[in-house]
């Protein structure tokens, strides 16, 4: 197996909305992070999704509209020679308490056990405060993109030091060592 790359979906991959993504014609990619992915995978990198889907919890789509939703993001990845290798949600509420949703660190957990890797030294990029601390609970490296929620956690970020860019793209150049 390659390497690994861990991302969040809404506000990282796609335009986050505060009413939630119900159905793939809400799905809208966040300029250029179709094109970084592929560019990860063309450098031999997996690339697995960790996200909170708390709206099929909450009863706003159920499982086959999200399964829908991934569909059009892979198949729109797909049309750039890119693919995500594997999804893991979280369907519950905040109030389910479960260990799945982020800040827990139960998705990356599972992410670990199912390809049986350590997820030391493994980007984990997020947008967010609960990205960050479920990915160095879980061991992971967080990388904060300034997408989504991204611009309001930055202060806290960077006072945490975890590593700030502008968007998937430029974690990408990171990661891949590209200037």
């Amino acid at each position: 197996m390659g390497q690994l790359v861990i991302l969040d979906r809404d506000g990282v991959i796609n335009e986050d909305s505060s009413a939630f993504i119900k159905s793939p014609a809400e799905w809208r990619p966040i300029p250029g992070s179709l094109e970084a992915i592929a560019r990860l995978n063309r450098a031999g990198y997996q690339v697995v999704v960790a996200t909170n889907q708390s709206g099929v919890g909450r009863g706003l789509f159920d499982i086959r509209t999200l399964t829908a939703i991934h569909r059009r993001m892979r198949q729109e990845l797909a049309a750039l020679g890119g693919r995500i290798d594997a999804i893991f949600f979280c369907p519950h509420t905040p109030e389910a308490k479960c260990a799945c949703r982020k800040p827990a660190p139960g998705l990356l957990r599972e992410i670990q056990e199912r390809l049986q890797i350590s997820l030391e030294q493994v980007p984990a990029i997020g947008d967010s405060m609960r990205d960050m601390v479920a990915a160095r609970a879980a061991g992971a490296q967080p990388m904060l993109v300034l997408t989504g929620k991204g611009q309001s956690m930055r202060l806290a970020a960077e006072a945490a030091g975890v590593s700030v860019f502008a968007d998937l793209n430029a974690a990408v150049h990171a990661i891949l060592g590209v200037p």
